[in-house]
Formats: C-alpha cells, structure tokens, sequence
C-alpha cells in the first residue's frame, strides 16, 4: 500500500519548475514546432549510421537518458521517442530534472536547447528567439 501511495505522489506532484500547466503546454507545442514542425518522425543529423535526434522533441539518446534516470516510471527505449505522447513525458522529465524553481518559458526552451545549463549558454538565445516567435 506504501507503495502504491508513493507513486500516486509521484504522478501528481507538482512541477519542480514555476510553469503552470496551461504554460508548459503552450511552451511544449512552440517547441515541437521549431523542433519538428510536429513532425513525430522526424529525424535529425545522422551520424555512424544512427539518428543524432529524433521525433517531433527532436531527442537526443542522451536526453532521453538522463530524463528516464530520472523518471524511471518512463520506462520503454530511446526509439519510444517518435510517439508524441511518449516523448512529452521524456521532455517534462527532463524539465523537472534540470530546470530551476524560478525557471521560466525561456529558461526552459534553452534547457531543452542546451542541455541541463543551457539556459546559461548564450549559444541558445537564438533557439529561443525562435520559440518565442512561434509563442507569440
């Protein structure tokens, strides 16, 4: 019963970031449009004879690594991540893994971006500009 208690928690606690849902969700949509155009087959660069991202997030292996670490209750492989509702729960692990409390839109899109401290990078602030363009 502990159990099942605990993972009850888990599944509604809030975000770990200071987004409200209806904002994630609109910050979620702008992402996979510049990403993918919401293309879930999408696949990046290939390099070695493999995919370097993939689906409509545009997912990196290690991305997907790092969210499902986190959020072990994920589950599945990496190639899960052309499913669109699959993929939004890695990028949401993801987010509550690395974004700060006080994270806002941007911070966030440049996280996704630039990895755990791409918010810090300003090689990022172009990928932001353009999903701020598409939130707008």
């Amino acid at each position: 019963m502990k159990h099942i208690a605990f993972i009850f928690a888990l599944a509604f606690a809030p975000t770990a970031y200071s987004l409200t849902e209806a904002q994630t969700v609109q910050l979620l949509k702008a992402i996979k449009q510049v990403e993918s155009g919401g293309d879930c087959a999408a696949v990046g660069d290939w390099e070695y004879g493999q995919p370097t991202a993939i689906g409509c997030y545009q997912i990196h292996l290690a991305y997907w690594a790092d969210a499902v670490e986190y959020d072990q209750s994920i589950g599945g492989c990496y190639n899960d991540c052309y499913n669109e509702q699959y993929a939004e729960r890695v990028v949401r692990a993801y987010m509550k893994r690395y974004a700060p409390k006080n994270a806002t839109m941007k911070d966030m899109a440049r996280i996704h971006n630039g990895g755990p401290r791409g918010h810090k990078k300003w090689a990022t602030c172009l990928y932001w500009a353009k999903v701020s363009k598409v939130l707008k």
